[in-house]
């Protein structure tokens, strides 16, 4: 008898422990929760010749910023789905090799027509969703759109009680702009699978949106004590609450949360989650007018320069950038700046030139060369989805312009700005934007 997998594709294997406990890893990596790894090594163990297994286990090692390891599994995998494996198999696995090797725009293009075939396929599925997944890093200005796209092409594929694909259709919704949608279907998928931190980032997110942080914060003071600290999102789902605080003009509160769980010395987090939530949170802090603890910049530099020091990962790059900026590094921001551009001229920057003037923008408001700032960052405004990431994370580039431009007395334009952000999305800071505009 065939072993089938979750949504019932056959499985390579001859183990039914293998089969459940791959079962149960793909869960697990689908829902950003500890015990992931330990599944789906019991699956290996259970049958060493498992591709598939190996090749989540790839995933894992990838997801976790671990290339070496994850180059070595999907090696493994590779070399058993070529001997034995299904058409299915032979393909998920290139897939997931192109998408390790880094070559992201394959990887895209192949697991768009994977899916077209292999709908129910999810972990290749799941690999163009997300704020980090292929569409959101492709440099697309319509990647939000691209998210929406593709689930609502598959979406008959799925029964109505699939919490994986509730949890990221709602997600896709809510990030394009159909928020009550997008609300509506995660919060249907963390009733169906509450142990599921994906699914409560996702309705972080639209809760957000929509402007409802009080109902967010209530969430995720409820939910995050039971989230093992080494879940993968643990640091991240608690920066979202440190936002809602900044929201509610509770700095204190914020540098709490901060301390607590979201600074690198505490967060067991995916290195991209770490650096940008370090960054994003202390330089809103400070744009904010609120006072920054001594030491927090210096040590979220510390973590993020060994991990990114090299130019050419937009969303990275200008997360490096503000730390940078804000600990008073200019060379280090021209060099990114400058390596960044020499990316763009040569055609291999996806996301093109707003990456560089992100960079340089940041290094003149930190500087308070506020005029300068506008001047790059306005004409680039409208690029900066290009980065990839979310919506309340690329917000910190637009809390930027909009300060840019109301310390250069640019009213009028700041005035524009804040009507447009104000009817997308409301909250409680919107008195005191307004208060500051009128001074």
């Amino acid at each position: 008898m065939a072993r089938l997998d979750r949504r019932g594709l056959p499985l390579s294997t001859t183990s039914d422990r293998a089969a459940e406990r791959y079962r149960e890893g793909i869960d697990l990596l689908l829902s950003a929760w500890p015990g992931a790894a330990e599944a789906l090594e019991a699956a290996i163990a259970a049958d060493p010749d498992f591709a598939l297994a190996h090749a989540a286990r790839a995933r894992l090692h990838a997801i976790r910023a671990e290339p070496a390891q994850a180059r070595a599994r999907i090696a493994a995998a590779a070399e058993i789905v070529a001997r034995q494996g299904s058409e299915r198999e032979r393909s998920h696995v290139e897939i997931l090799s192109l998408a390790i090797q880094g070559r992201s725009s394959e990887a895209l293009e192949r697991a768009l027509a994977h899916a077209d075939i292999w709908p129910r396929d999810v972990l290749i599925l799941s690999l163009p969703l997300g704020a980090f997944g292929l569409f959101a890093f492709s440099g697309m200005a319509d990647h939000d759109q691209a998210r929406v796209d593709l689930c609502e092409r598959h979406a008959r594929h799925f029964a109505a009680d699939d919490w994986w694909f509730l949890t990221y259709r709602g997600w896709a919704h809510a990030e394009n702009g159909a928020v009550t949608l997008g609300r509506d279907l995660t919060q249907r998928a963390y009733d169906l699978r509450s142990a599921n931190a994906n699914a409560v980032h996702a309705l972080s997110h639209a809760m957000f949106e929509g402007g409802a942080g009080d109902d967010a914060d209530r969430l995720i003071a409820e939910w995050l004590p039971g989230y093992h600290r080494t879940g993968s999102l643990h640091g991240h789902i608690a920066w979202h609450a440190a936002l809602v605080a900044l929201e509610r003009s509770d700095p204190q509160r914020a540098l709490e949360i901060y301390g607590e769980h979201v600074q690198p010395s505490v967060s067991a987090g995916m290195p991209i989650n770490v650096v940008s939530d370090a960054a994003s949170l202390l330089w809103r802090l400070r744009a904010y007018g609120h006072a920054v603890p001594e030491g927090l910049w210096e040590e979220a530099a510390a973590y993020a320069e060994p991990v990114f020091a090299k130019a050419g990962f937009p969303f990275a790059d200008v997360h490096m950038a503000l730390l940078a900026a804000a600990t008073g590094d200019r060379a280090a921001v021209e060099q990114r700046a400058a390596a960044l551009t020499a990316l763009v001229e040569a055609r291999t920057l996806a996301a093109g030139p707003v990456v560089p003037a992100i960079c340089r923008a940041v290094l003149a408001f930190a500087e308070e060369d506020y005029p300068g700032c506008v001047r790059i960052l306005e004409p680039a405004a409208a690029e900066v989805v290009r980065i990839g990431g979310s919506g309340a994370q690329r917000e910190v580039v637009e809390d930027t312009l909009l300060l840019a431009l109301m310390r250069s007395g640019e009213s009028a334009k700041a005035s524009t700005l804040l009507d447009r952000r104000l009817h997308r999305r409301p909250s409680p800071r919107d008195a005191h934007w307004q208060s500051l505009l009128a001074a």
